[in-house]
């Protein structure tokens, strides 16, 4: 009731504005805070967003308007962009007919088409971005260890899951009679089951975050604590529960799995509350067996009364008889139903059941007790009686099977009760840190959980002081923070809205700031906002990020979906994206992240073999079965298997099921459930799942195929060809579209490449199998030559060609003993190395008889290179079709690049245009003009 009386003042507004403005309005429109409108265009199986709808109707109902869409949260989507209809980016007039067309091309053209939305709506003049750079902010993202006591509380809270799991299949199979209830229960038992062991995370992350904040103070620096969820309702319940004193700090993880068992454990009907009084059960049978009764004088006068005519024929009734000639009795008669005799109503039994009525002595045996009202005839005595029966019987079993329900439901609690669990982590952190003396608390919170004075057990009390009001706390806390009485602020999302906690020159608090993410947002657009709590103008020194982590494989699933928006938000905030590495290390919901799900879940299914072996199980066969039976157990105790079997027989007692079509590629989900299972195994499934993602990003850049976004291109030399050519013109804007041309030289000579290695062996930071190595076997006639030395990761070497330079993907040293040999003679290396260096610079690596003669640039030193830059999304169409006629599949796709010229050092963004598709190009947009210099 309450969302529909919302929608309606919702439409009401909407209505009210447009009438006030009038249809004819030509004024100005600014749309503040328009990201709440970002879910217009929702994924799929999703609904559009009623004020996204509202929106986009005010819109449509003041077509002469102008339109200010104005935000300090950038989209990190493009189907964010939606409502924002006047930008003219799709519609008529532009390469794309509607918004799903335009999102459809950004989406194929990946992290780079992104930017180059943001480069198109600068160059038109439509897009002014004032965002703060992170330019001197530290950001480390730090892996929390594991505690022995910690971890066993883990363990045991992940058997209880699954336990409770069984136990709910059985408790709904047996006592649910509503199957939409019973789906009900599970959408809430997944969604505790992800809160629960998020809260289990944060819960471990404790002991590290006050060692960490301790650390910083002793530096002179102030703490920054942020998180979501404060775990506020479950305090409020339990203090309810248990009263305002407490024996220690509430456990939130308890409190919400006590609540799931409390208010959904299946119970059936209760009995007792539904039992009929026998009065209305013999009412029942009597209209159920007879029909009712009528005495014989009522038949009489019954049939008396259907007589029309008299006896003689005449029209008249007779005249009654006077009451004083009138001999009948005030008596009623009634027949006996078993002996047809008329007998007066005293005389005979009256059945208070059927309403029959007999003579006492036509029954058998004959009636000689006393007579009460509620007498009931023979027949009906044994019906009712048996009826009694039943219906005792029924409500006995149906209470035993209510009383067995509850019991096991109370056992469970007892269970859950008993089970030894963290406390809440706000609570925890400000008692480990000094009490709110010390901490500003700057949450949505009403009250705390504060020890004793006497250290015995805790008080809850509430937030505000006597005099300051609760609405005005946070302000209070705020300030305390910022004048230096307190060091340490936590902060949640529901009380840090427009709260600025950065070490501002006219704050006295200027110490700089170590911002501690204990939980990390859902969404980047909510990361940046809380990073920027303590990150704005005007300050001393930028913060210090440490992005805490414990080393649950599942856990990382809170910081995928945070990465895979912070790489996109660089280009529409004009952000630093020095934050998005530290974070791209945990991107895995991403399609390379979907495809290595599908392969990881057809090796467990035993449909196909693994393409990279499971940790642990290199050994032999006997290894790798037992993982697989291990992680089939694992995920069918947190349902991503289902309709589990043991098969016996041929199959040897393996256990079988079925994983649906959508789970295949949900990472989200996978990530999601492996939080409940035990840490061993939920390890062993991510580090089996990271090393096929790995397996398939590097097959996707070997391919060409891996999307980097805007892609650095990176040589020894790069100078301007020619004159840029105009190739469009937007008639609104004036913008224009240019078409630069490049001369780059990738090639790194021997002479650089040996200084290169020397200068590595001088400061003994290399290994054993650093050098140059000579290919194994002859490619074109000859043997190829390279440089490799250890990169960051142990195992993974760079790669230098004489031709190319760096290679763009380290190579592992497996690979490379396989594919080359180490050459120690350096006359060798230096005679091999420059003949591929000259030959590179006149023809590419397939050698003279290339099928793409002058158009291949694989291995070649000396290339041309094409960037359309400026205005991109008006000949967007013009360029997606001159690239589809290309023959090589890497020539196919859109590709953003950066490119910086090593004499004057100016910077170009812009898509890259193959040679052969130049002039497919320019005849698709008939006009070509020369700039001058």
């Amino acid at each position: 009731m309450m969302l529909v009386e919302i929608w309606m003042m919702l439409v009401q507004s909407v209505w009210k504005l447009v009438q006030w403005c009038g249809s004819e309005f030509d004024g100005l429109l600014v749309f503040d805070e328009c990201h709440k409108a970002k879910n217009l265009i929702p994924e799929a199986g999703s609904q559009p967003t009623r004020t996204g709808k509202a929106v986009l109707e005010i819109q449509e109902m003041l077509p002469q308007a102008r339109v200010i869409y104005c935000s300090a949260t950038g989209a990190s989507e493009p189907r964010n962009l939606g409502y924002m209809i006047r930008l003219g980016l799709w519609g008529d007039g532009t390469s794309f007919e509607n918004f799903h067309q335009f999102l459809g091309a950004l989406e194929k053209g990946g992290v780079g088409a992104l930017e180059l939305v943001a480069v198109d709506m600068k160059a038109r003049g439509m897009y002014v971005c004032r965002t703060l750079s992170y330019k001197g902010a530290d950001f480390d993202v730090l892996e929390a260890p594991r505690e022995e006591r910690m971890m066993n509380m883990y363990k045991k809270a992940a058997g209880l899951w699954v336990e409770l799991r069984v136990e709910l299949l059985s408790a709904i199979e047996y006592y649910a009679e509503d199957k939409v209830n019973s789906a009900q229960i599970w959408r809430l038992y997944w969604a505790s089951h992800q809160r629960f062991f998020r809260h289990m995370c944060m819960s471990a992350k404790v002991p590290a975050v006050v060692r960490l904040a301790k650390e910083a103070l002793a530096e002179e620096k102030c703490v920054v604590i942020g998180l979501q969820s404060t775990g506020e309702a479950r305090t409020e319940e339990a203090v309810a529960k248990y009263g305002v004193e407490l024996e220690d700090f509430v456990s939130g993880p308890r409190e919400l799995l006590l609540k799931l068992v409390e208010d959904h454990y299946p119970l059936p009907p209760k009995p007792d509350c539904f039992q009929q009084d026998e009065e209305k059960v013999m009412e029942f049978q009597r209209k159920r067996h007879y029909g009712p009764d009528m005495s014989l004088k009522g038949r009489v006068s019954k049939l008396g009364k259907l007589e029309d005519v008299s006896d003689n024929g005449s029209d008249e009734h007779p005249a009654p008889e006077s009451d004083h000639e009138s001999t009948d009795s005030d008596e009623e008669f009634y027949m006996c139903q078993i002996c047809n005799t008329e007998e007066e109503k005293s005389s005979l039994l009256y059945c208070s059941v059927c309403a029959a009525r007999v003579h006492p002595s036509c029954l058998a045996p004959p009636w000689t007790d006393t007579l009460t009202d509620d007498w009931s005839c023979y027949g009906c005595k044994e019906k009712v009686e048996n009826y009694f029966k039943e219906r005792d019987a029924y409500l006995t079993e149906l209470s035993k099977r209510y009383d067995a329900a509850v019991e096991r439901k109370s056992k469970i609690l007892d269970i859950i009760r008993s089970l030894d669990l963290p406390n809440n982590p706000l609570d925890d952190i400000i008692d480990q840190l000094g009490g709110p003396d010390n901490v500003a608390e700057i949450t949505g919170r009403r009250g705390i959980l504060v020890r004793a004075s006497d250290g015995k057990g805790v008080i809850y009390q509430a937030r505000n002081m006597k005099d300051v009001a609760l609405d005005m706390i946070n302000i209070h806390e705020k300030q305390q923070f910022m004048n230096g009485e307190k060091n340490i602020a936590i902060i949640s999302e529901a009380g840090s809205a427009g709260v600025s906690l950065h070490a501002d020159r006219r704050a006295k608090n200027q110490r700089r700031r170590v911002h501690i993410t204990l939980e990390l947002p859902w969404s980047a657009d909510r990361a940046i906002q809380q990073f920027g709590r303590t990150h704005r103008s005007n300050q001393t020194s930028a913060p210090e990020y440490r992005l805490l982590f414990t080393n649950l494989g599942g856990e990382k699933r809170f910081a995928s979906i945070v990465a895979k928006r912070l790489e996109s938000l660089g280009a529409l905030t004009q952000g630093d994206r020095r934050a998005g590495p530290s974070l791209s290390a945990f991107n895995y919901d991403s399609n390379y992240g979907k495809k290595a799900l599908t392969m990881m879940y057809r090796g467990i299914m035993e449909q196909d073999t693994f393409p990279v072996v499971p940790l642990g199980c290199s050994e032999n066969q006997a290894n790798l079965e037992e993982f697989i039976t291990k992680a089939k157990a694992a995920l069918v105790s947190v349902g991503i298997i289902r309709d589990p079997v043991m098969c016996n027989g041929k199959n040897g007692g393996k256990l079988t099921g079925r994983i649906i079509d959508s789970d295949m590629h949900d990472v989200a989900r996978f990530l999601n459930r492996i939080l409940g299972l035990f840490p061993d195994i939920q390890n062993r499934l991510f580090d089996l799942f990271t090393s096929i993602l790995d397996l398939v990003i590097q097959h996707a850049r070997t391919e060409g195929q891996l999307d980097s976004g805007i892609v650095d291109i990176k040589a020894k030399s790069v100078e301007m060809k020619e004159s840029p050519k105009t190739v469009h013109v937007d008639t609104l804007s004036g913008a224009t579209t240019v078409l630069y041309t490049f001369t780059i030289d990738r090639g790194v000579s021997f002479e650089l490449a040996n200084a290169i290695l020397e200068e590595r062996l001088k400061d003994e930071a290399g290994s054993s199998s650093d050098g140059f190595y000579e290919s194994r076997k002859e490619w074109m006639g000859r043997r190829h030559f390279l440089l490799a030395f250890e990169g960051s990761t142990e195992g993974m070497y760079r790669i230098i060609r004489p031709a190319v330079g760096e290679a763009s993907r380290e190579m592992p040293l497996v690979e490379l003993k396989s594919k080359y040999r180490k050459v120690s003679s350096v006359d060798k290396v230096g005679k091999g190395w420059q003949e591929e260096y000259d030959a590179s610079s006149k023809q590419c690596m397939h050698g003279p008889k290339c099928k793409l003669g002058s158009h291949c640039t694989v291995g070649r030193r000396l290339q041309e290179i094409n960037i359309l830059g400026g205005l991109i999304l008006p000949v967007w169409g013009a360029v997606e079709k001159a690239l589809a006629k290309q023959v090589r599949q890497i020539h196919k796709r859109i590709r953003v690049v950066r490119l910086e010229t090593t004499t004057d050092n100016r910077r170009f963004v812009g898509l890259i245009i193959p040679n052969s598709a130049v002039e497919s190009v320019l005849e698709g947009l008939h006009w070509v003009q020369d700039i001058d210099d």
